[in-house]
């Protein structure tokens, strides 16, 4: 048996309940709803930490990665008014903006020269007023002036708004996309893969059945992705679990996602916390279980496992290696959605990142947009 074989698990657990659960998603890759619940609602989270520490380690031993990258939030121009975003104004607000195609190509030269970036993370609002050419002139524009720089870009939220403005399918969208020199997607756009929680906070974004649609789509045309889950606003420990159950299902069905980014909601300056929802956003503890849940039940799956410090914070990043997660994510430069909330400084140059896993005794090294390492540090 999985812990059994392990000297230091014996020594040191003691929850038989935990233990066979957790054996039982390992050996058997038998993976239940229920068993999910049971992990995220144990407060043991030293047990669950030391268990995906450990397949953590197995996998890349002392090294960590990140990638050089630079957020380009295109338009804040958004018809989805979601309660949770702090960032979206509405079309012919005063503070709207949208980045012309020669801005979006300074900021990129500008970041490449500087920060030596290796991915452009592209994303917006859900603007009625863009076509795909915007998009494709963009790309294109990107991918001959800047071939280095990989384009990870646009949510599945935001592909079916481009495919609504063009009057064209989402696969269409994808496939001229692709040829533009889109390279993977983010996984933004998920939240909580439940209909009931999306129409608390989202009502009008894309459902539950058409974000994992769409990703399927972009996993067919080889366009690989990120997947993700906001957890924090108005979703039960249940909904949770069936959020990573869906990812799993379709994980088994595609082998596309890359990696897996859980990142806990913040309420900050949201109509959720205006109306008091959610005052509060849920902190460490949580995150360090997610981290460690994710990485047992996609053990064997999703090989990458993102330590979200954009909303827990540096420190708790840090501290999320040791619940199983291997990338730090990238570094920052120019990000305006979570810095919208006002909760923390959202700018981390590689320089921080490196010290922040060396602090640790761990190996930096940097990747490229497929998660091949390309420096150690």
């Amino acid at each position: 048996m999985f812990l059994q074989n392990i000297q230091f698990f014996e020594n040191s657990l003691k929850n038989s309940d935990i233990d066979n659960i957790i054996n039982n998603m390992v050996n058997n890759n038998d993976i239940r709803l229920n068993d999910i619940v049971t992990l995220l609602e144990t407060k043991d989270i030293q047990h669950l930490g030391i268990v995906g520490n450990y397949l953590r380690e197995h996998l890349y031993g002392k090294t960590v990665t990140f990638i050089n990258n630079l957020i380009l939030n295109y338009t804040n121009v958004c018809i989805t008014y979601c309660k949770f975003c702090a960032f979206y104004r509405p079309p012919n607000h005063y503070e709207s903006y949208t980045v012309s195609k020669e801005e979006v190509l300074n900021r990129i030269i500008f970041a490449k020269s500087n920060f030596n970036i290796k991915q452009v993370l592209f994303q917006g609002g859900h603007n009625p007023k863009l076509n795909i050419e915007y998009y494709e002139e963009i790309f294109k524009t990107i991918t001959d002036k800047c071939p280095d720089v990989a384009i990870h870009g646009l949510s599945a939220s935001e592909i079916d708004m481009i495919s609504k403005v063009n009057r064209s399918s989402t696969v269409e969208v994808l496939q001229r996309l692709k040829e533009s020199g889109l390279t993977t997607l983010p996984g933004a756009g998920a939240e909580i893969l439940d209909d009931e929680v999306k129409k608390a906070i989202s009502p009008l974004k894309i459902s539950s059945d058409t974000w994992l649609r769409i990703m399927e789509e972009a996993h067919k045309q080889d366009i690989k992705s990120s997947a993700t889950m906001m957890y924090g606003t108005v979703e039960t420990v249940e909904q949770r679990a069936r959020h990573l159950l869906k990812i799993l299902e379709l994980q088994r069905k595609t082998n596309g996602f890359m990696a897996f980014i859980p990142w806990s909601f913040e309420p900050n300056k949201t109509e959720i916390q205006d109306k008091g929802v959610v005052n509060y956003p849920l902190g460490g503890f949580e995150l360090l279980k997610m981290i460690s849940v994710s990485r047992i039940i996609f053990n064997g799956l999703i090989d990458h496992l993102q330590s979200s410090w954009l909303t827990n914070g540096v420190g708790m990043a840090q501290l999320a290696i040791f619940h199983g997660s291997d990338d730090f994510g990238g570094t920052l430069i120019g990000e305006e959605v979570v810095s919208a909330t006002g909760a923390r400084s959202t700018e981390l140059l590689a320089s921080n990142i490196i010290n922040s896993i060396k602090s640790m005794n761990f190996i930096p090294a940097e990747r490229n947009n497929k998660y091949e390492i390309i420096k150690r540090y």
